[in-house]
């Protein structure tokens, strides 16, 4: 059985096939759910993310609203892109969500997704800011390793 972040989710996603850019109110989607606006917030912090192919503005306040915006990258700017976003630091949830993000978009087969995969869940360091650097370092590598292929 689906949790309550997952059935937001799909619920976003629906509403979101017919567009690529979606505005609503928190309070009247926590309203609709019966649930705090603080798990909306989750769900669109989460599951509504870059490395998912997705960007979030919020305004909060009485006449606030959050909008969602599906980001359109081409195939050959999709590694690019990912490079300049993750920063020097990238938790296992992250890069799992960034090969996932590479793979929906057919920029790298299902094998490259399963050995990039492998590889970033098993950096390892006791501390988890080194681990978490290191591995933005390993899939800064990678990257680069598939584009040059690509060239090739």
């Amino acid at each position: 059985m689906a949790n309550l972040a997952d059935i937001i989710e799909q619920y976003l996603l629906d509403l979101m096939e017919r567009t690529t850019d979606l505005s609503i109110q928190r309070a009247n989607l926590a309203s609709t759910f019966r649930c705090a606006p603080s798990q909306i917030t989750y769900v669109l912090e989460t599951r509504f993310t870059p490395a998912r192919g997705y960007r979030v503005e919020s305004r909060r306040g009485g006449g606030g609203y959050v909008r969602i915006t599906r980001l359109e990258i081409e195939p050959s700017s999709v590694m690019e892109f990912i490079a300049n976003q993750m920063g020097e630091s990238l938790s296992a949830r992250q890069a799992e969500h960034y090969v996932l993000y590479l793979r929906e978009k057919q920029v790298i087969s299902e094998r490259e997704a399963a050995l990039a995969g492998i590889a970033l869940q098993n950096v390892t360091h006791p501390d988890p800011r080194a681990r978490d650097s290191m591995r933005a370092r390993l899939f800064r590598t990678i990257l680069l390793t598939l584009a040059e292929q690509d060239e090739r």
